[in-house]
């Protein structure tokens, strides 16, 4: 009897390992379980159907269940959501939703990729209807579906993170009357330092989105959003709070959880309990920087841990180096970007550094349609070596945290990027680029410091 894998999860952090196991061993049986109504999505082009640029939910699906199946042989197996792992009877217990009924299936292999959820606080009237979270195509769905059978005038993000501001933008270009997003923080995004976020702030601002900042959200009614500064109107809710590891079913299995309650992983994506495997938003990562785990909920990671799973579960071997956290959006007229450490961050971590700031623009500044661009960047005192950087600009500032990831990952001192040999044409950028004009800035920064320590 050929050996089963199961795979728990139908999107990257699954589909990407099974995809791999299959290349490497046709002998293997491989079964996965999907508890929604897609396979291998992108839930980060959501915003974008909302807002119009994309035409609806299936073009974000890069394979089918029935591409899976024909393509790869994988039996997957569609409303079919895992209950119970019994490690010791290795087995799963299986909830198929859509014949309801219950049965066990046994696996000589296991692969977690259950994803992360919403971030959901106990406030009340959370579960009301108009509230909604967007983590999966099934909730995308659900939203649009709202969207669609009410007339909505006012929507309300609660949450300033990633997800929340694309989602106010794509409101935005949907025409709803008013979009307002309410975060109990300083300013939005704090992956971003404060000083980086209020550019974001402004250009949210300046689009016509209502920010209220520093405002505590108390709970939801059916008329909208309750804060101590009073209610504010909303005919739909979405909930920009970021996610959390979806462990839950790991956990009572016995399988070690440990940042944030993520499962703990080796480099490989063996988990603590012999034969099963995890990755992507479920479970921890490297991070190079910090040299200690971390989570960072991002497909990009998802589908690199999940290959690497993949690899080694169809017996090659590959390891996951780890993340520096890099990450990119576009928000109304601005580019935003960040890798590595921001301030907090550093200084948590106890590092000693330099932070410096420039602004230039994307293109030289005679080309059409040359636009602001500032990047900050931190270096380690004394060693010079890069920590973070964040840039805000207009069209053709976000790729460059490209570059500024690839130094972090190559532990590049700022002093060594000054002369990296980055390519110029005026309608690509400056003669010097900024982020050639930022590591200067840093080293200049870093070398003053050392003198005035004697």
């Amino acid at each position: 009897m050929a050996e089963r894998l199961l795979v728990i999860g139908g999107d990257a952090g699954g589909m990407a390992a099974a995809s791999q196991a299959r290349r490497r061993r046709a002998d293997l049986e491989i079964v996965a379980l999907e508890k929604g109504h897609w396979t291998s999505y992108s839930a980060c082009g959501i915003p974008y159907v909302v807002g119009g640029d994309v035409a609806g939910l299936d073009e974000l699906v890069a394979r089918s269940p029935q591409q899976f199946r024909d393509g790869f042989n994988v039996d997957v197996r569609m409303r079919s959501e895992a209950m119970a792992i019994d490690l010791p009877a290795r087995s799963v217990e299986v909830r198929d939703h859509e014949h309801n009924r219950t049965y066990k299936l046994g696996f000589d292999h296991l692969h977690i990729g259950t994803g992360a959820t919403p971030v959901r606080p106990p406030l009340p009237g959370i579960e009301l209807g108009l509230v909604h979270g967007v983590q999966t195509l099934d909730d995308g769905a659900h939203l649009l579906e709202h969207a669609r059978r009410r007339e909505v005038s006012k929507v309300v993000v609660v949450g300033g993170g990633y997800i929340g501001l694309e989602m106010a933008e794509a409101f935005v270009k949907r025409g709803v009357d008013s979009v307002t997003v309410v975060d109990g923080a300083p300013e939005v995004m704090s992956t971003l330092d404060a000083d980086m976020g209020a550019l974001v702030s402004r250009a949210m601002r300046d689009h016509g989105i209502t920010v209220r900042l520093g405002q505590a959200v108390q709970g939801f009614d059916e008329r909208g959003v309750v804060t101590a500064d009073g209610r504010l109107d909303a005919d739909l809710v979405v909930l920009g709070l970021g996610v959390a590891p979806n462990t839950a079913l790991a956990q009572a299995a016995g399988i070690a959880t440990g940042v944030r309650a993520a499962i703990v992983v080796d480099r490989r994506q063996r988990t603590s309990a012999p034969g099963v495997w995890a990755a992507g938003d479920c479970c921890e990562s490297f991070h190079l920087v910090l040299e200690r785990p971390v989570h960072i909920a991002l497909g990009t990671v998802a589908n690199k841990q999940g290959r690497v799973a993949g690899i080694n579960l169809g017996g090659g071997y590959a390891t996951f180096p780890g993340v520096v956290g890099t990450a990119v959006t576009k928000l109304c007229a601005v580019e935003v970007a960040r890798t590595g450490l921001s301030e907090r961050e550093a200084t948590a971590a106890g590092f000693e550094y330099e932070a410096v700031k420039v602004e230039s623009t994307t293109r030289a500044g005679y080309f059409p349609g040359a636009g602001l661009i500032t990047i900050k960047m931190l270096a380690e005192r004394r060693s010079g070596r890069l920590l973070g950087a964040q840039l805000v600009g207009m069209e053709g500032a976000a790729k460059r945290i490209d570059v500024l990831a690839t130094a972090l990952t190559a532990r590049m001192t700022v002093e060594e990027m000054t002369a990296l040999d980055l390519s110029y044409a005026p309608p690509f950028s400056p003669v010097w680029d900024p982020v050639l004009i930022a590591a200067r800035k840093a080293a200049e920064a870093v070398e003053a410091s050392a003198a005035a320590a004697g």
